[in-house]
C-alpha cells in the first residue's frame, strides 16, 4: 500500500508503506522508521541512522516483505507477489464496487484507472457504481438463511451475479465521516445474503481517498477492510489510501492515478 499524507510547511510529510504484516512510518528521508504499532511485525531502526542507511534499511526490508512501490517491486531482486502466485498471465474475472456519488469523484477516478490497467493487461472487468444504482438496505430478515435469495429483487442482483465467479473485487470508495460511504456500505452489508458463496479464496484491493491528511483518521477504514477479508479469507493484493484530496477531480494529475493504473495493470 502506498499512503502519503502531507501538511503544512511546519510538519514534515509522511509515508506510509504497507506490506503484509508490516507498516512502516517514514518520517522524512533524515530520520528512521517510526513503527505505527498496527501489528506485532515491525520495523525498528536507530533515530541516528544516516540518510543513506535510512533509505537501503527501508527498501531491504519492505522488499523482504513483498511490497510494492507504485505498482513495481521496491528492489528488483526481491520476486513480485504476482510472481509468486504465479498468476501473471491468467484471466482473472475482476468486480469492482464503488462508493462516490460524483461521477468524476476522486474515488471514482482511482476506480477509473485500475480499471484502465486490468483491461490492458486482458482481464475480464465489471463495475458496479453503487450511488447510481438501486439497492436496498438488509432488515436483517434472515429469509436468505445467509445463502439463499433476498426478498429484495433490485440491482444487487448484478453484484451477486459477478462477485461469485470473481477472482479479485476491488472497492472504491471515499471517506464519510471516517467511513466508507453508505452506498458501498449497503452493498457489503447484503453479502450476508451470499456468505456461503463467497466464502473462497479471492483477493482484493482497497482505493480510498479523503479530505484531511492524518494517517490516524484512515486506521478505521483500513481496519473495516482488513477484518472483511479476514472473515471471508479473502488475501489483500494492494491498497492505495489518498489523503488530502476533497474536490472533485484533486486526484487527477497526481501520482495516485498512476498507482491505481498500475496497480490494475500488475494485478
Amino acid at each position: 500500500m502506498i499512503n502519503s499524507s502531507s501538511s503544512s510547511s511546519m510538519t514534515p510529510n509522511y509515508t506510509y508503506l504497507r506490506t503484509g504484516d508490516t507498516i512502516a512510518k517514514c518520517l522524512t528521508l533524515d530520520k528512521i522508521i517510526k513503527t505505527t504499532g498496527f501489528t506485532s511485525k515491525t520495523l525498528k531502526g536507530d533515530m541516528n541512522m544516516n540518510r543513506r542507511d535510512f533509505i537501503k534499511t527501508t527498501l531491504a526490508a519492505a522488499a523482504a516483505a513483498g511490497g510494492t512501490l507504485l505498482g513495481a517491486p521496491l528492489l528488483s531482486a526481491a520476486p513480485s507477489a504476482n510472481t509468486e502466485r504465479k498468476v501473471i498471465n491468467k484471466k482473472m474475472k475482476i468486480l469492482v464496487l464503488t462508493g462516490s456519488p460524483r461521477k468524476e469523484g476522486n474515488s471514482n477516478t482511482l476506480a477509473s484507472q485500475f480499471i484502465r490497467g486490468a483491461r490492458e493487461a486482458g482481464h475480464e472487468i465489471s463495475r458496479f457504481d453503487a450511488a447510481f444504482k438501486e439497492v436496498h438496505p438488509c432488515s436483517a430478515c434472515n429469509h436468505c438463511g445467509m445463502d439463499g435469495p433476498c426478498v429484495f429483487q433490485d440491482d444487487f442482483s448484478f453484484v451477486r451475479e459477478h462477485i461469485i465467479p470473481a477472482d479479485v473485487v476491488a472497492f472504491a470508495t471515499p471517506m464519510y465521516y471516517f467511513g466508507i460511504s453508505a452506498q458501498l456500505k449497503t452493498v457489503i452489508d447484503r453479502f450476508y445474503a451470499i456468505n456461503g458463496k463467497i466464502h473462497v479464496r479471492k483477493r482484493a484491493v482497497l482505493m480510498m481517498t479523503y479530505a484531511n491528511t492524518a494517517a490516524s483518521e484512515a486506521a478505521p477504514i483500513i481496519s473495516h477492510y482488513d477484518v472483511l477479508l479476514k472473515y471471508l479469507g479473502w488475501e489483500d493484493a494492494g491498497q492505495i489510501i489518498v489523503p488530502g484530496v476533497w474536490p472533485e477531480g484533486a486526484v487527477n494529475n497526481t501520482k495516485y492515478t498512476e498507482a491505481a493504473y498500475r496497480l490494475g495493470k500488475a494485478i
